[in-house]
């Protein structure tokens, strides 16, 4: 059977507000068998998971962490935005929404992963994705008013309360797999899950066997890999971020496609029964990218014989930050996911999405972390895997953000960002592979107080990969 582990190190709760802690987190990820073998049914735990669930027991642990967050972020950062009153409470209550100037990585890595430990507490004590959404969202929100004395920032709620929902789900989802993997030892198991997603293991330890029904997963088709190598850049259109560019650079990526198409007995009548996940890790400035998509509501389809897909709405949750600028998005999409079987040896896997966010973007500068841009932007992503049998592939990405001025501070302005991502990757024993690797980076913005700005990146790199699926993700359509 062809299953994956991903080993998260996590940082520590206050990471959700300290920038500095982030560097070094997530830092292991494996893939195991490479061969797809027959395995017996998993046990379908829903009635269990069901009658067991509760809605009391994540609205209090949602609180205690909050109240633990604000006592360490006091201590580490001092007077006074975490000295909160009932004074500033009520002062919050009544206070306009605003968009706070909080640090880059802070309103779009660190809210988002706190909003995702609210819904996995919510979704580990048994609630379905839309009771943990109502909880990832209200938490939020109690944050916003009550976590910290600043005026409470519907950036904050957007990137906590739905990107948090988006990522928090795909960590749930993979912590999930790797305890359903009967063939590690039950140890193993329980930390793989417990590093990709702590609320689940800390519920399953907390509460012994009243949450410890593993979460179905329905054998679904995946396609997973780890890579691991160095790329180089030539200088490039750099624009205002010349000051501390690395050219070369260490590299860590891992990659699934969960609940691909093409497997006849698997629906997707549940928001994320289809979704991927990447995280790159780099040695230039720590994380590259955190990306997850996945269908809120969906519906398979066929065309002929050797055509099978998806189409449905998709939620997306970006963080890409090329060194020479960044962008993040929370955003909803329609799109389609499907296979397409050209012969028996090669086929074609597609995911194209168009939809609209809430986006923050701006350039990288060593004088300032405050200096981006929020925008409702219009985007699209197009993915095609070009399979050949077990033995390589072609993987073509490209990404278009344009940040407008709609739902825009005072400052105005305009973005338009363009993201290629292209790899060969031929297996040369098992499932150990070589990876030769391009990606680009385009950003031009217009600004009133400095014009026009025109950033560009582009990097060639060679990976060792090590892959999980003897297929890059192909299913038998006997399946």
């Amino acid at each position: 059977m062809s299953h994956i582990a991903l080993a998260l190190a996590v940082a520590p709760a206050a990471f959700a507000q300290s920038p500095g802690a982030f560097d070094a987190s997530w830092v292991a990820l494996a893939v195991d068998s490479a061969v797809r073998e027959p395995r017996p049914p998993q046990p379908d735990y829903t009635r269990e998971i069901e009658a067991n669930k509760s809605y009391a027991i994540p609205a209090g642990e949602i609180l205690a962490f909050q109240f633990l967050l604000n006592r360490i972020d006091n201590a580490y950062f001092g007077c006074c935005d975490y000295r909160v009153t009932m004074e500033s409470v009520r002062r919050n209550l009544h206070s306009s929404w605003v968009v706070d100037s909080d640090p880059f990585k802070v309103n779009q890595l660190g809210h988002p992963y706190q909003g995702g430990i609210y819904h996995s507490l919510a979704r580990s004590s048994g609630l379905d994705f839309w009771e943990s959404w109502g909880y990832t969202f209200l938490g939020s929100a109690v944050w916003e008013i009550a976590g910290e004395t600043t005026p409470p920032s519907r950036n904050d709620q957007i990137s906590t309360g739905v990107g948090g929902a988006f990522l928090g789900e795909s960590l749930f989802r993979l912590a999930n797999l790797t305890l359903e993997h009967d063939g590690w030892p039950r140890w193993v198991r329980e930390t793989g899950a417990a590093l990709i997603s702590p609320p689940v293991g800390f519920n399953r330890l907390a509460w012994g066997d009243r949450f410890r029904r593993v979460f179905p997963s329905r054998d679904p088709i995946y396609f997973a890999r780890f890579q691991v190598g160095a790329s180089t850049s030539d200088k490039g259109n750099v624009g205002p971020s010349q000051t501390g560019l690395h050219r070369n650079e260490a590299l860590a990526d891992f990659y699934i496609d969960y609940g691909l198409p093409g497997k006849t007995d698997y629906d997707y009548a549940r928001p994320f029964d289809y979704f991927s996940l990447q995280a790159t890790l780099s040695s230039a400035n720590g994380f590259e990218n955190v990306m997850t998509h996945g269908t809120l509501v969906a519906k398979p389809y066929e065309i002929g014989a050797s055509y099978r897909g998806i189409l449905g709405l998709y939620g997306s949750y970006d963080y890409i930050e090329p060194q020479t600028f960044r962008v993040a998005s929370t955003a909803v999409s329609l799109g389609t996911t499907a296979q397409w079987r050209f012969t028996e040896l090669m086929q074609l896997l597609a995911t194209a999405r168009l939809g609209v966010g809430y986006t923050a973007a701006g350039t990288v500068r060593s004088s300032s972390d405050n200096d981006f841009h929020y925008g409702v932007a219009p985007q699209a992503l197009v993915n095609l895997r070009f399979i050949y049998g077990g033995r390589a592939a072609i993987d073509i990405t490209g990404r278009e953000y344009y940040v407008s001025r709609i739902a825009a501070a005072e400052r105005g302005g305009h973005e338009n960002i363009v993201r290629v991502d292209a790899a060969l990757t031929v297996r040369i024993y098992k499932r150990h592979a070589i990876s030769i690797k391009y990606l680009g980076n385009r950003r031009d913005a217009n600004y009133p107080d400095t014009g026009d700005i025109t950033q560009r990146r582009e990097t060639i790199g060679v990976f060792y990969t090590l892959l999980g699926h003897d297929r890059f993700g192909a299913a038998a359509w006997n399946d």
